[in-house]
C-alpha cells in the first residue's frame, strides 16, 4: 500500500531489485578494478626492462656493429675477442637471470633478437671476400639466412593466422644454432691462428646439413599445429 505521500514502501520490490542491481553493479566494477591493478602490476613486474642481465643484454646487441667492423678491418683478434665476450655475457646474464629472479618478458625477447643479430651479422661479415682471410663460405650464409627468413615467415603466419604466440626450439634448432656459433668461432680463430682444413670443411657441412634439417622439421612441426587448431574448429 503507498503511503499518505503516494511513495513505494521501502520493501516494494521494484526499489529492492534496483537496489540489487546497483550492489551488483558497484561489486563487478569492483572486481573489475581489482583484476585490472594485478594484470597491471603483474604486465610491470613481467616487463621490469632495468634489469642487470637486460642490460648486459643491451650491451651485447651494442656491441655487435663493433664486432662488425673488426671484421671487416681484418682485426681479427679483436673480432675474436669480441665475439667470446658475447658468449660469455649470454652465458652470464642467463645464469643471473635465474639466480637473482630477475626474469622478464622483456628479456625473453630480447636476448634471443641479441644472440640473432650477432650471428647473422658475424655469417654476412665473414663472408665477405677478403684477401687472404679465412672466409665462410656464400652458399652456407644463403642458406642459414633463409632458414632464419622462413622461421620468422612461419611463425608470422602461425600468429597472425592462428592466434599461436609460442613456438618452442626444437632439439635440431638448438644443434643448428650452436654448429652455426662454432663455424663462426672456428673461422675467427682460423685468421688468427692456423687450423686444419678438415676441421673448417668439417664445420660448414655440418652447418649445412644441419641447417636443412632444422628448417624441414621447423614446418614439419609448424603443419602439425595448424592441424591440432583445425581439427579442434571442426570438432
Amino acid at each position: 500500500m503507498p503511503d499518505d505521500r503516494g511513495g513505494a514502501p521501502p520493501d516494494h520490490p521494484a526499489e529492492g531489485t534496483a537496489v540489487k542491481r546497483r550492489d551488483l553493479s558497484d561489486t563487478a566494477m569492483h572486481r573489475t578494478g581489482q583484476v585490472a591493478r594485478r594484470a597491471a602490476e603483474e604486465v610491470r613486474a613481467a616487463l621490469r626492462p632495468f634489469t642487470i642481465p637486460n642490460g648486459i643484454t643491451l650491451i651485447r646487441l651494442a656491441v655487435t656493429p663493433f664486432f662488425v667492423l673488426a671484421v671487416v678491418s681484418g682485426d681479427h683478434r679483436l673480432a675474436l675477442a669480441l665475439f667470446v665476450a658475447a658468449g660469455l655475457s649470454d652465458a652470464l646474464d642467463g645464469l643471473l637471470a635465474r639466480t637473482l629472479k630477475m626474469r622478464s618478458l622483456l628479456g625473453s625477447y630480447l636476448d634471443p633478437i641479441a644472440d640473432k643479430t650477432l650471428l647473422v651479422s658475424a655469417y654476412v661479415a665473414l663472408s665477405l671476400p677478403v684477401p687472404g682471410a679465412v672466409t665462410i663460405p656464400l652458399w652456407l650464409t644463403i642458406l642459414a639466412l633463409s632458414r632464419d627468413i622462413l622461421i620468422v615467415l612461419v611463425a608470422l603466419l602461425l600468429y597472425l593466422g592462428a592466434g599461436v604466440r609460442q613456438f618452442k626450439p626444437s632439439l635440431w634448432g638448438k644443434l643448428t644454432t650452436f654448429i652455426h656459433i662454432i663455424t663462426v668461432a672456428m673461422v675467427l680463430l682460423a685468421n688468427v691462428v692456423p687450423v686444419a682444413e678438415p676441421i673448417l670443411l668439417g664445420c660448414f657441412y655440418s652447418a649445412l646439413g644441419l641447417t636443412v634439417i632444422s628448417g624441414v622439421d621447423y614446418i614439419r612441426r609448424a603443419a602439425g599445429v595448424v592441424e591440432v587448431i583445425h581439427d579442434g574448429q571442426r570438432q
